[in-house]
């Protein structure tokens, strides 16, 4: 996160601020996650409004893209009853028009006394909100509970600050580390459980990726059943657009979006097979898998695709990570061993030393229908 400007007269909290204020922010953290799978390409944001003895009086989050902001949302719920209070609010408030007007003209006319933020905005364009307010006559209070306000935002910040998308990779294997059999058999490693929460995970994102390898091995559809907040578009890496016409991933292209990304060395009349069914056709300037892979990554981000789930296969999960571009890891773990020749769930070019591996920190441990579902982050 940028430092303060020097114009940013904002305050680090105080003990008395923790003390008072810190089950706001922690309120205000967990209301934002109600618009998961919503709001983006905006960032999840909470926000409640504190009287000075810490009772909560309104609170708000921002619930959709083009929606009323958080801020707004706890300062209407309030009424009167802002003028001289506390607004506790997970992210900087905007100081700019966009879909709505800026936060920080409502917080002003609300009369708000006292502003206390988890995190400054790093879109640049909507940063600010502090100064302007520090300028009206609002103290401003930045840094609570800040850890946990940034790894909220985290691909919010990644498209805006990196210029691509949060990756998820998520993948299912046996106790050995074995995403299918020698033969290539896979369905179905994990349970229905398992299958079930993925198919949530698919809900709430903004695309699916997955390498030719694996669209023409699993024939998947890559929806999410049922439905969530969105249908995700569907991406399939097919340098040489081989993606069959018959497969369910083109058969459905006219009803669930499917973006297939080819190499310069496509065959033009593949391609145009492909456009004609349905598909439609990004075409990568750059030669190599490396080069298809990360210009994709560049495009999605020019689509304002927040977080992209990558479900395979291995030579593209190898990819990201040879790259170092897996930001987040939801990995399904069967009880069951395979053993022999089987394929692993990552390829690439791998390490040569420990020291070199990409260290990852463990977010959560679950067991859905007796598999272990072990999620991780990246170590910033």
């Amino acid at each position: 996160m940028p430092p303060p400007s020097h114009t940013d007269q904002s305050l680090p909290p105080t003990a008395e601020i923790v003390e008072v204020f810190e089950p706001a922010m922690r309120r205000a953290l967990e209301l934002a996650r109600r618009g998961e799978g919503r709001v983006e390409p905006n960032p999840m944001v909470g926000a409640v409004v504190v009287a000075e003895d810490g009772t909560r009086l309104a609170e708000g989050w921002h619930d959709r893209f083009g929606g009323a902001h958080a801020e707004v949302m706890a300062i209407e719920a309030a009424g009167e009853a802002a003028r001289g209070a506390t607004l506790v609010v997970t992210l900087e408030p905007c100081s700019h028009t966009g879909k709505t007007p800026p936060c920080t003209g409502a917080i002003e006319r609300a009369g708000i006394r006292r502003v206390v933020v988890g995190c400054r905005d790093p879109n640049p364009a909507a940063a600010g909100g502090l100064e302007l307010l520090h300028k009206a006559g609002v103290e401003v209070v930045a840094g609570l509970l800040e850890t946990e306000a940034r790894q909220l935002i985290a691909p919010f910040a990644t498209l805006v600050a990196a210029g691509r998308p949060w990756v998820i990779a998520k993948w299912a294997m046996t106790l050995d580390g074995r995403i299918a059999t020698a033969s290539g058999e896979s369905q179905w490693i994990s349970s229905e459980s398992s299958r079930e929460i993925v198919h949530a995970l698919r809900g709430r994102v903004d695309a699916i990726l997955v390498g030719i390898g694996t669209a023409l091995a699993d024939d998947p559809l890559l929806t999410a059943r049922p439905p969530g907040p969105r249908q995700p578009l569907r991406v399939v890496l097919d340098s040489t657009a081989r993606l069959p016409l018959e497969s369910n991933l083109v058969r459905t292209a006219r009803e669930t979006p499917l973006l297939v990304a080819v190499g310069p060395e496509a065959d033009p009349s593949r391609e145009s097979a492909l456009a004609a069914a349905g598909c439609e056709i990004w075409k990568s300037p750059q030669a190599g898998r490396q080069g298809l892979l990360v210009g994709l990554l560049a495009e999605l981000a020019r689509r304002e695709v927040t977080n992209l789930l990558v479900e395979g296969g291995a030579t593209v999960l190898g990819g990201l990570l040879d790259a170092r571009l897996i930001d987040e890891v939801w990995c399904f773990i069967a009880a069951t061993l395979v053993g022999g020749e089987a394929p692993a769930a990552i390829g690439g070019r791998g390490i040569s030393r420990l020291a070199e591996a990409a260290r990852l920190e463990v977010t959560s441990i679950e067991r859905p229908g007796g598999d272990l579902l072990v999620r991780c982050r990246r170590v910033d």
